[in-house]
């Protein structure tokens, strides 16, 4: 791994050298990708999802059809400006600025999307995020998915799946993996 510190300002540097660092508006595999973890959540509709890690809100707006209401958690206000930007049609879609596992973002919802955002974290604040939702939101559906190649972050996308599901106790698992991507639905 790299020695690189992920926190506020290395998204923050991130964003303002482009908008979209990931290509998540034109990119073939992203939108393979949001296809496929919308349709994983298990109902088709939910009173709150919590999209923790919501980036330039691009999921965020698909998800809003699916919910009464939806919440992005993002650590970069950068990010944030593009996200509400992007959002600015759906009445029923918020962003809280936050830094994981930390912040103001504790909220009850019935779903929670972490895309491309545990192997950020380290193991032990995985196991924290973890706590804090079994505390917030214990029966929500929780729908994981990773890139599964080769990475500069503290995790794997693997190994930070399989941290977090280890972390959550009750739940039945249902994985789906591709050749790039792994996707995981957590049901109570």
């Amino acid at each position: 791994m790299a020695d690189v510190t992920f926190n506020r300002d290395y998204f923050d540097a991130l964003y303002r050298s482009n908008v979209d660092p990931w290509q998540f508006r034109s990119s073939s595999y992203e939108k393979e990708k949001y296809a496929a973890t919308v349709a994983a959540l298990p109902r088709s509709r939910y009173e709150h999802i919590l999209e923790l890690g919501s980036s330039i809100g691009e999921l965020t707006a698909l998800l809003a059809g699916r919910a009464g209401r939806v919440t992005g958690v993002e650590t970069s206000p950068v990010a944030i400006a593009t996200a509400q930007s992007r959002c600015s049609a759906y009445e029923n879609v918020s962003f809280v600025q936050a830094h994981l596992p930390g912040g103001d973002w504790t909220a009850a919802a019935d779903a929670v999307l972490l895309s491309e955002v545990l192997y950020y974290l380290t193991a032990e604040d995985i196991d924290r995020l973890a706590r804090r939702l079994s505390s917030c939101a214990p029966d929500a559906d929780r729908v994981l998915v990773h890139w599964t190649g080769e990475t500069n972050y503290p995790m794997t996308g693997d190994g930070a799946a399989e941290r977090f599901m280890a972390a959550s106790p009750g739940f039945s698992v249902r994985t789906e993996r591709t050749p790039c991507y792994r996707l995981d639905v957590l049901t109570r």
